[in-house]
């Protein structure tokens, strides 16, 4: 199945969840692409875009089955219940890994500059296992959105998190690359932070990210939220150290106040103080919430991980049209 990297095997894969309404656009751009991309000798003939229903509820599914009938490029993987974005992606590359020389990961909202493919493609053949795809800019960000995603980027580096910023999970993978992305076995991803830990020659590719062609986001605030926490805990043990820390100064201070307060009443100068009484109270008791808090999310990721319960499973697995006309022909 490989090839030499001069006309590469290169499988698109794309997570969908509720995406019917872009699914027809996607396909006709992707199609267009991949077809100028064999015509010019840029990548094998074999090359596929292989979408993963991660347990849509609209038509998804039914348009994935009919575009792989019709379509020889179209590949379709189902999986049997939602899993989320991150093993979604990963079922994809999964499948798509002894079949290609290199995989692209990508959205269906055709937010990700598909013309960045090429690009892509080209730094591939120049050696590289692992290309990030990375913004130039979030002028089309609301306000908001800009500030808080750069801020992450910048808070995961100063907890020591190994990632690129203004990257998404727009990237391209060799077949190797992807081989080590297979051996990390962590139930809870965040693919963003493990693909930089794999090693192998990497480079950039930037492009401008556009709005998304139709229908709304997947991803919402909560979701966000619950991807960041993930980032931040599952590469990175500095918020635990933080609570020790934390702890030490409190009862560093907790001391002093101590003295003070014996000082104060050996002096006679105690004077009822509850607003400061109920003031300290609070105040500790929110930190302890907040640290149990974050020491409760290290055991409950630990809970999930000795399960090791599949990341997802696999209902059904299509194959392109003119695949499934040669076994055919073969057994004929």
């Amino acid at each position: 199945m490989t090839t030499e990297r001069a006309e590469p095997i290169l499988y698109l894969v794309i997570p969908c969840y509720n995406e019917e309404e872009v699914l027809p656009e996607t396909t006709k751009r992707l199609t267009e692409k991949l077809h100028a991309m064999i015509r010019a000798g840029e990548i094998h003939r074999e090359s596929r875009i292989l979408y993963v229903d991660d347990g849509s509820r609209d038509r998804t599914w039914a348009l994935i089955s009919e575009y792989s009938a019709a379509i020889p490029y179209v590949d379709g993987v189902k999986l049997a219940h939602n899993r989320g974005h991150q093993n979604a992606l990963l079922a994809g590359l999964m499948t798509a890994m002894p079949l290609c020389d290199c995989a692209i990961s990508m959205d269906a909202d055709l937010q990700d500059d598909t013309d960045a493919v090429d690009r892509f493609v080209e730094k591939y053949k120049e050696g590289c296992d692992v290309v990030y795809g990375v913004r130039n800019k979030r002028d089309k960000d609301t306000v908001f959105k800009r500030t808080t995603a750069e801020g992450y980027y910048k808070l995961l580096r100063l907890l020591g998190v190994d990632i690129v910023f203004n990257h998404a999970d727009y990237r391209l993978m060799s077949r190797r690359a992807l081989e080590g992305l297979s051996e990390y076995r962590e139930v809870n991803l965040f693919l963003r932070g493990i693909v930089p830990l794999i090693g192998f020659k990497s480079d950039y590719v930037y492009y401008d990210r556009g709005e998304r062609f139709a229908g709304a986001s997947k991803y919402p605030l909560k979701k966000m939220i619950a991807l960041a926490l993930d980032g931040i805990t599952s590469f990175s043990v500095k918020p635990l150290r933080l609570i020790s820390n934390l702890g030490i100064l409190i009862s560093v201070l907790s001391i002093f106040g101590l003295l003070y307060a014996l000082i104060s009443h050996l002096l006679g100068l105690t004077v009822a103080g509850w607003t400061a009484i109920v003031a300290s109270i609070w105040l500790l008791g929110g930190l302890q919430m907040l640290c149990l808090g974050v020491v409760g999310t290290y055991i409950g990721k630990i809970y999930s991980e000795v399960k090791q319960r599949p990341r997802y499973l696999v209902e059904t697995h299509l194959k392109p049209a003119n695949i499934r006309k040669s076994e055919i022909q073969e057994k004929t």
